[in-house]
């Protein structure tokens, strides 16, 4: 089964060559300009516009259950042929919460702990966007584990942007 990649905004086109992906989702804020990489298709690019901020904020678009539903959706039409690659502005805190949440949509039978703590392995800088978890949580029926499981690796290494890294769907 492939796997997830995470990547900045920055290094997007690069990612999808150099990993093989050819189905995208992005996280990022309304009316930011995402040049999609040629081996996206159109229709298998999914934009979800929407500021990195936890709580309702005047003049910002925060992160709400449609948000999420979207994003599980469209993990659900992967056919995982090839890599996902999920991105946002820096590639550290909606992009790795939305690969989270979408590798334990996708194998309910991942631990979250491990898949917190391989996600920590493979990016220092990663901090999961904690209302998109919080809201999956829920959605998944985890009980709160996944919030349990994000807050236990903490806050990641100061960046500016993170590096794009894997997260694997299976042990």
């Amino acid at each position: 089964m492939p796997h997830i990649i995470v990547s900045p905004l920055s290094r997007l086109a690069e990612s999808a060559t150099r990993f093989g992906a050819r189905d995208m989702v992005t996280l990022i804020n309304i009316g930011t300009s995402v040049v999609r990489p040629a081996e996206i298709a159109e229709d298998r690019h999914l934009f979800l516009g929407f500021n990195d901020i936890i709580e309702p904020t005047e003049g910002m678009t925060h992160p709400v259950a449609d948000h999420v539903s979207d994003l599980l959706a469209f993990g659900r039409r992967w056919d995982r042929k090839t890599p996902l690659l999920i991105h946002c502005f820096a590639g550290i805190s909606r992009s790795t919460a939305g690969a989270y949440i979408t590798a334990l949509a996708l194998n309910p039978e991942l631990d979250e702990v491990w898949l917190a703590q391989t996600l920590r392995r493979n990016s220092p800088s990663a901090t999961p966007n904690s209302r998109l978890i919080a809201l999956a949580d829920d959605m998944l029926v985890r009980k709160g584990r996944m919030v349990d499981a994000i807050n236990a690796i903490g806050r990641g290494e100061e960046a500016f942007e993170g590096t794009p890294f894997m997260l694997p769907l299976v042990v």
